[in-house]
């Protein structure tokens, strides 16, 4: 039966399912149509709420895409690729493969998004080298499934984002401190039941995924770019060995250090999304150890987040579209107006879950609904920080079926978003019940 399911989604992702940039651009005018059809708005207004919002995220644009780059910075120094390595001996066989690359995937995710994801497709490419006839597509879908996890872990926009003074909703939430988002019993519950159970159900769609395999040969060969020696000291320019210099490496890493330490220091576990970059980038600053090795691996990085930058304004543009229509409010009044304290943590996830289509940031899709979500809670007697969390998991949990963050991951592994959906479809209506149980049953 499961077996059937999964072709029959591969198929249809594989027939159906454009390029993540066309995705965007179809949402963008599906939402412009439903603006049209649902609020009343005429065309002219529909195009100027599109214009008007099509740059309003350009600062967390940034912060997303250093994000990215700065995890693949760190995740391609050789200390963590050896590390990589040394982990990728421990799969022997393909159902071994599996879980070991959804497990460590779901780990690197849980501690920062933008490392989770090159560091789970690194890690994937390094087991494929070890075990050649393993499913690819499977392999780098189970490097994709950890993704799943993030909004519950230490780059968490939403948990994060409440949890820093001065934040847009302060006045009415106050600061909320992450023991009450990231470290509560119900984030843990649903963390602890994915990290366990997604190895065991990408294993089990191993099993019924049959002559659904595809091997990439050319990313299973060893990638001698990046056996780069430093040039003879003997040849080197003086401008060449300051950009080869260890030394200007160590100090203005250990700056980046003593930064970090004082921050800490004076605001305690502080773990913002400005200072989680600031820790990945003077860390690869570290551990590339000179400053012509880092820029080697920016470029590369940059090359990742490509789609990425190009892609933001235009959801930008459809979260214009989204607000100043009123669809968004309407979609999640409704969602509001069937709900009661016990239901409205579910139906906020499914809400948040639906919005991420259109608005795959969790940030972004924040600034959308928070304005009407928390008002609501707070009528309904429904705690704000488990509303927060229930709006941070509706975004990770349709991330599995959007295209939008998949990019640096398929960029690492040399597969399209069609390669690897139809098995995500499969992990999205698994992760739901964990979801829900935890949503409805933990305060």
């Amino acid at each position: 039966m499961l077996r059937g399911i999964t072709l029959f989604f591969d198929r249809m992702v594989q027939r159906f399912l454009p390029d993540a940039f066309l995705f965007a651009i179809i949402l963008t005018l599906v939402v412009f149509g439903l603006g049209i059809f649902f609020t009343g708005s005429s065309p002219g207004q529909m195009v100027q709420f599109w214009g008007d919002g099509f740059w309003d995220l350009l600062e967390f644009a940034m912060q997303m895409s250093l994000i990215v780059v700065t995890g693949y910075i760190l995740a391609n120094t050789p200390l963590v690729k050896n590390a990589l390595s040394k982990i990728s001996t421990l799969a022997k066989t393909p159902g071994q493969a599996i879980l070991l690359v959804t497990f460590v995937a779901g780990i690197a995710c849980l501690i920062n998004y933008g490392f989770g994801l090159v560091a789970g497709a690194l890690l994937a490419v390094h087991v494929a080298r070890r075990v050649p006839n393993v499913d690819y597509r499977l392999l780098m879908a189970s490097a994709y499934s950890g993704f799943i996890l993030w909004h519950g872990g230490f780059s968490g926009s939403i948990p994060l984002t409440i949890a820093t003074e001065d934040h847009f909703l302060a006045d009415t939430i106050g600061t909320i401190p992450i023991t009450e988002t990231l470290f509560s019993g119900m984030n843990i519950f649903i963390i602890v039941t994915l990290l366990l159970s997604l190895p065991l159900l990408n294993l089990w769609l191993l099993k019924s995924s049959g002559d659904l395999s595809k091997n990439n040969l050319d990313l299973l060969k060893e990638d001698k770019a990046e056996q780069q020696k430093t040039p003879a000291t003997a040849y080197l320019t003086p401008a060449e060995r300051l950009e080869n210099s260890k030394i200007i490496s160590m100090l203005i890493g250990v700056l980046g250090l003593v930064f970090i330490v004082y921050h800490f220091a004076r605001n305690g576990f502080d773990l913002n999304i400005n200072i989680v970059n600031f820790i990945f980038l003077f860390l690869g600053i570290l551990f590339h150890q000179t400053p012509r090795r880092f820029l080697n691996s920016v470029n590369d990085g940059v090359k990742n987040a490509g789609g990425i930058i190009i892609q933001f304004p235009f959801y930008a543009g459809i979260m214009g579209m989204m607000v100043a229509s009123g669809l968004s409010e309407q979609m999640s009044n409704w969602f509001i107006s069937i709900s009661t304290e016990f239901t409205f943590p579910v139906l906020a996830f499914i809400s948040a879950g639906i919005v991420n289509f259109f608005v795959p940031s969790g940030g972004g899709q924040w600034a959308v609904q928070a304005p009407i979500m928390i008002p609501a809670a707070m009528d309904l007697g429904v705690s704000t920080a488990k509303t927060s969390m229930a709006v941070a998991w509706g975004d990770a949990w349709t991330n599995m079926i959007q295209p939008f963050w998949a990019l640096p991951l398929l960029a690492i592994a040399g597969l399209k978003v069609r390669d690897i959906m139809g098995f995500c479809v499969i992990i999205l209506f698994w992760s739901f019940i964990p979801i829900s149980i935890a949503l409805l049953f933990f305060n």
